[in-house]
């Protein structure tokens, strides 16, 4: 088998680490060979952070260079855009439509910009864009974004239910895992 790519991508402290080590733990659970870089970026101070998670019957680096991501999922639309040039042609964005204002725009110093999905879509990719905090908010945790994104992205995966759920109760607390459980399901329904 070909080897697959997964760019997770977002601002700091949005729960990537979490949404990466999930699904590490489900495609090995799936057989698979796994590489998961660790978080790049200034990931507790708000700033832009990606994790990149490779998966095949070999794979011999967690690196992902620019034009072989297979699917990239998003926090925040603009931390989609700045990969861009990651995605393969014809691969996948899943996007919470959330904005979060970078530095330069809270000063004013730069504006945010319009019609990103749109954009993307131009440039070749499959945009897969979808409210994640809204239902996150239903689940009952504004902090359950990775889940919802989570559960979007698993319909682009061939791999059962029950293997999505083992994943999230081996590495979600059990304390937030009814919460989580209920975002994965949403953002999957969406």
């Amino acid at each position: 088998m070909e080897t697959k790519n997964i760019m997770i991508v977002g601002v700091g402290g949005q729960g990537s680490l979490l949404a990466s080590k999930l699904l590490g733990h489900l495609l090995l659970g799936q057989g698979f060979d796994v590489k998961v870089s660790e978080v790049h970026g200034m990931s507790q101070r708000g700033g832009s952070v990606v994790t990149f998670v490779r998966y095949g019957e070999h794979v011999a680096s967690p690196v992902i260079d620019k034009g072989q991501a297979d699917a990239i999922v998003s926090f925040e639309l603009l931390e989609a855009a700045r990969w861009l040039e990651y995605l393969k042609p014809g691969g996948r964005i899943v996007a919470n439509t959330q904005r979060m204002d970078p530095m330069p725009v809270i000063t004013g110093a730069a504006e945010y910009p319009q019609g990103l999905t749109e954009k993307m879509q131009a440039a070749g990719a499959a945009v897969d864009p979808l409210d994640c905090l809204s239902l996150a908010e239903r689940a009952g945790n504004v902090k359950a974004v990775n889940l919802v994104l989570l559960g979007r992205l698993s319909h682009y995966f061939d791999f059962p239910e029950s293997a999505w759920q083992e994943a999230i109760k081996a590495c979600v607390p059990a304390k937030f895992l009814e919460v989580n459980q209920r975002a994965f399901q949403l953002g999957k329904n969406a």
